[in-house]
């Protein structure tokens, strides 16, 4: 009986040893690695200006947006405001050699829920290194200009700002 219990335990054991050596493999590589869009995205704190430069009424400058990957990982990324700026939550296509981007009538999805309302995006760039933070710091920048299709022909938003560092210092 006691030869029993013992050949039971070291089965159990050996189960045991497999299944904690072999549940640590994670096959393949580990790393999943980046998306197509990832070093474009991020914070950033944003100024809006009308198409003759002028402040646009009722938003704060350095309006928190964020730019992030969809998940088709196709070279479209989304530019959402998070209700502080001009309401745009759309995808753009990127040019992830150049940093250019842009979108004709994409769907904004943060319109006051209008689904029928398109924003075209122009101008889209986004420079390395190519802004300066409020504390100083390098940081890219990021340029572009919409036309809400609501808006009448030639009324466009131009959004210019720097990227979110997440110092103290660079917070507004």
């Amino acid at each position: 009986m006691k030869n029993i219990k013992n050949n039971i335990v070291k089965v159990l054991f050996g189960i045991f040893l497999l299944t904690a050596i072999t549940s640590c493999d994670e096959g393949g590589d580990p790393d999943p690695g980046m998306t197509t869009t990832g070093n474009f995205a991020g914070d950033w704190y944003i100024n809006l200006r009308d198409q003759n430069g002028d402040p646009i009424t009722g938003i704060d400058d350095n309006a928190l947006h964020q730019t992030y990957n969809t998940s088709a990982n196709d070279n479209t990324m989304w530019i959402v405001d998070h209700h502080t700026g001009y309401y745009i939550k759309c995808k753009v296509s990127v040019n992830v050699q150049t940093g250019e981007f842009s979108a004709v009538e994409s769907q904004n999805f943060d319109d006051g829920g209008d689904n029928d309302t398109t924003v075209t995006i122009t101008e889209g760039q986004i420079i390395k290194n190519g802004g300066v933070s409020k504390g100083g710091h390098a940081v890219d920048k990021i340029h572009f200009r919409a036309h809400f299709s609501y808006d009448a022909p030639g009324t466009d938003v131009i959004y210019d700002g720097v990227k979110r560092t997440g110092f103290l210092e660079d917070e507004y």
